[in-house]
C-alpha cells in the first residue's frame, strides 16, 4: 500500500481512506486477511495507536471484521461493500462538481464534458 500522508486531516483518517481504497480496488479481497496492527504500522510508520484507531474505525463501519485472536478480515458483506462503494463514488461526483463550479460550469455541463471524454 501507498503510505503518504499529508497534513490536511488525521493520519488515522488517511489510513481508513488508503485501506477503503485498497477494498474498492480489490487488493484487500472479501474474507481477505488484514496484516496485524504493529505490522501495518510499522509498514506505515505511523504510531501503532494511530493504525489501532483506524482499525476501530473500519470495524465500527462494518468494512473490517475481527477475529479475535485470529486477526481482522475484510467483510464479506455485499451489502457494506455495494453500500462503501456508492459513498465513495458520490464523495468522488460530489468534489468533481464542485471543481467545476468553480469555473461556472454547472454539473450537467459537466457531465457533457465527461461523456465527450468516454467517445475520445
Amino acid at each position: 500500500m501507498n503510505w503518504k500522508f499529508s497534513g490536511d486531516r488525521p493520519v488515522y483518517q488517511q489510513i481508513m481512506a488508503l485501506i477503503r481504497g485498497a477494498i474498492l480496488r480489490g487488493e484487500l479481497p472479501p474474507g481477505g486477511k488484514i496484516p496485524s496492527v504493529r505490522d501495518l504500522a510499522a509498514e506505515a510508520q505511523v504510531n501503532p495507536n494511530t493504525m489501532q484507531r483506524a482499525m476501530t474505525e473500519l470495524e465500527r463501519e462494518g468494512l473490517l471484521v475481527s477475529g479475535g485472536t485470529s486477526g481482522r478480515t475484510v467483510t464479506e458483506n455485499p451489502q457494506v461493500l455495494e453500500q462503501l462503494r456508492d459513498r465513495t463514488l458520490e464523495e468522488l461526483a460530489r468534489e468533481c462538481a464542485e471543481k467545476f463550479m468553480v469555473f461556472g460550469i454547472t454539473p450537467t455541463q459537466a457531465a457533457e464534458l465527461l461523456l465527450k471524454l468516454e467517445k475520445k
